[in-house]
């Protein structure tokens, strides 16, 4: 193989192999500790990367919307996105809505995003989920 060609193969290989690790798939999400996701969506948005919601995604999840801007995010017809406020232990062991984590998830999310939740009340102890044609309407189709 000439040099040129083998240039030429070494630069689709690195294309199509940047390619594979360009799009992450989000199918079954139920959310987790809001650090451990702000970190994982700021280094996947840094990096350049396209979202695919292809299922659920709830709680910590959607800090995806804060992070990753919305022309690099599509849905599916199977994206469900599940709201609530944040939450912590208390000193007693209950578990108490954390009013400023709450505050600092709704304000990352986007406007039509933000408008929708506060139509419901904002964000409260029981989820609530987005999904259909509303979602759609929000984010493009894959």
């Amino acid at each position: 193989m000439n040099r040129i060609a083998a240039g030429l193969a070494a630069l689709l290989l690195t294309i199509s192999m940047s390619h594979v690790n360009a799009t992450v798939r989000i199918t079954h999400d139920p959310g987790g500790l809001i650090g451990k996701y702000v970190e994982k969506y700021q280094q996947l948005a840094s990096a350049g990367e396209s979202v695919i919601i292809d299922g659920l995604c709830a709680s910590a999840c959607t800090i995806v919307l804060s992070a990753v801007p919305t022309e690099r995010i599509c849905v599916t017809s199977r994206a469900a996105l599940g709201f609530h406020a944040a939450w912590n232990y208390g000193q007693d062991g209950r578990i108490s809505t954390d009013s400023e984590a709450t505050m600092m998830l709704y304000s990352g999310y986007p406007g039509p995003v933000r408008q929708w939740i506060a139509s419901r009340g904002g964000l409260k102890r029981h989820i609530m989920f987005l999904q259909g044609k509303l979602l759609h309407s929000m984010y493009r189709s894959c």
